[in-house]
């Protein structure tokens, strides 16, 4: 029975510099550990096609991730797990801002379809060979991409006449508060980059 550790060690044998360093977190809980590897994002499907071949049979997820100002600037994430071994093994893969484009792997695991679309629409990620890449959660037409970093979590103001719209809705308080302030952009650091023009922000009181 190979473990993640064992599998990864293979592929680097195999792939050489297109597979990192493994990244182990200890599970106290299960007793099993993670292993997270960075991939090089030309073999991912050539790796990826070779860890189905290695039983790991089931995509757990996909998942986007804006890093904003680190290098590159987003990441795709995979979690892959075997029944036979009983052990998940999760992928990193690197995507520059400038060709923000990964390969799909929907012809390896079909279940990465709406995993791939939810990434695309999300954070604007692309994945090329995918056969419907269209959005998932916000409608065809939508300018933004609301999981990015640079996206308030108040929302931005859109209109698509005939189809929807959205506006701006202030948080009320939650986890994100980070600053008190009667403003979502007084509160929320993403969003005093972009803060909201004096004309539409509630007027200060008076002190006189």
């Amino acid at each position: 029975m190979a473990t993640s550790l064992e599998t990864v060690q293979t592929l680097q044998q195999r792939f050489g510099s297109a597979i990192g360093a493994p990244a182990i977190f200890a599970d106290k809980v299960t007793g099993r550990d993670e292993v997270t590897v960075t991939v090089a994002r030309e073999q991912l499907v050539t790796v990826c096609r070779s860890l189905k071949e290695a039983e790991f049979d089931f995509l757990v997820d996909i998942c986007a991730v804006d890093n904003r100002d680190g290098a590159p600037r987003f990441g795709v994430h995979y979690l892959l797990y075997s029944f036979k071994n009983r052990c998940l093994l999760r992928l990193c893969v690197g995507v520059p801002e400038d060709d923000a484009t990964v390969p799909s792997v929907t012809g390896i695991w079909k279940g990465a379809d709406w995993h791939e679309r939810e990434c695309y629409d999300m954070v604007g990620v692309r994945f090329a060979g995918h056969p419907d890449l269209r959005r998932i959660l916000m409608w065809e037409g939508y300018p933004f991409h609301p999981l990015r970093k640079d996206f308030p979590v108040e929302g931005r103001p859109s209109e698509m006449p005939g189809v929807a719209f959205t506006e701006t809705a202030p948080l009320q308080g939650g986890p994100f508060v980070t600053v008190p302030g009667p403003h979502a952009a007084d509160r929320e650091p993403a969003v005093r980059e972009n803060a909201l023009p004096d004309d539409v922000r509630p007027p200060e009181p008076n002190p006189s």
